[in-house]
């Protein structure tokens, strides 16, 4: 109704115009967590769906400087890279490790450092890193990791081969056919989201495999790379450190499948706060008992469902009455040093 459209535009829920799940028509508040390297989110934060990157970026930094934190490192992915947001990160002796955007601009500074001649070294069986300084004399030096790794490059060149031969049909196809359908199926292949990357147009008007874009994509099989302010960590700890982005994203994807923080029905800023710091807590205790235990929130689910309860009738009244843990359930109490639930809930005469 009215009453409830007017306060998605004046409450805590605003649309963004960008929907992270391509529904830009839909209210948002964004949510974001400080992890330990363990994974375990110590903190959170919520704000109005329409909030920019810098506003957040400035209050965490804030609120973290007020834990007096002896030396702070701010990991980001690729979403929060700006001149500005490096900038805001680096305040008060603090640097950042950031991820760097492979594909923009042939000029850009991430492809100066890809085209940087240098060998790479090895860091572990899957990783090789090349470490790379732009403008070494000059105060606006920027130090970047390039990181390669064999198996997603070998991956990467498989999918692209899969690409390329589908492409191949596809042209075969397209020079049997004339006309107003030719025209069609032309167009419909030179935009495709996949295969339109890698062809290009004679000056004839002929669609043909685009080599030259398909040597520039191998040169980024397997790679990714990253950007830090430190010139004091070495190029493995920026890696390692890098690589800790996987626990806060796996924080957010179980945060949507096992605890269903979204879709928030709530409306009242209050309760839409109530209802991300519940979650957030059930968060931490899963991470804890899966960090304690060894097991994954899966496994231990599957072990908890094994515990029932019973209603038993007697002549002598009803007894509510649990079955026995498994040895490894029992464990897992153990460990976490939780009560074990009782044989005998209730007995009543």
């Amino acid at each position: 109704d009215e009453h409830e459209q007017d306060y998605e535009v004046q409450g805590y829920r605003k649309r963004s115009g960008h929907g992270k799940d391509n529904h830009p028509e839909l209210a948002q508040v964004v949510i974001c967590f400080a992890v330990t390297r363990e994974g375990i989110p110590v903190r959170y934060w919520s704000w109005p769906g329409n909030t920019s990157d810098q506003a957040i970026v400035k209050e965490i930094k804030e609120d973290l400087n007020q834990w007096e934190l002896g030396r702070t490192i701010y990991v980001e992915d690729t979403g929060f890279n700006s001149a500005k947001n490096r900038r805001i990160f680096q305040g008060a002796g603090d640097h950042y490790i950031i991820g760097e955007k492979l594909r923009v601009g042939a000029k850009g500074e991430a492809q100066q450092a890809l085209k940087q001649k240098g060998k790479f070294r090895k860091l572990n069986e899957e990783l090789e890193i090349k470490e790379v300084i732009l403008d070494p004399e000059s105060t606006t030096r920027r130090r970047f990791v390039v990181v390669k790794n064999s198996k997603e490059a070998k991956r990467d060149a498989a999918k692209r081969a899969d690409i390329i031969q589908e492409i191949e049909r596809r042209l075969a196809e397209l020079s049997k056919t004339e006309g107003e359908l030719h025209t069609k199926r032309a167009c419909a292949l030179r935009s495709h989201h996949v295969f339109g990357r890698y062809i290009r147009q004679t000056k004839t008007g002929k669609l043909r495999l685009d080599q030259e874009k398909i040597k520039q994509e191998a040169l980024f099989d397997g790679k990714y790379l990253i950007s830090t302010s430190d010139e004091n960590l070495s190029a493995e700890d920026v890696v390692l450190g890098y690589k800790q982005l996987a626990s806060v994203e796996r924080v957010f994807r179980d945060m949507k499948h096992l605890i269903d923080i979204r879709p928030v029905y709530h409306r009242r800023e209050d309760r839409i706060k109530s209802h991300v710091l519940l979650c957030w807590l059930a968060m931490l205790m899963i991470r804890i008992a899966e960090n304690e235990t060894g097991k994954t929130w899966f496994q231990m689910k599957k072990l908890f469902a094994q515990i029932q309860l019973g209603s038993f009738k007697l002549p002598e009244g009803t007894v509510h009455q649990s079955n026995p843990l498994t040895p490894q359930g029992k464990e897992i109490f153990n460990t976490l040093q939780v009560d074990t639930p009782p044989r005998f809930f209730q007995i009543k005469a």
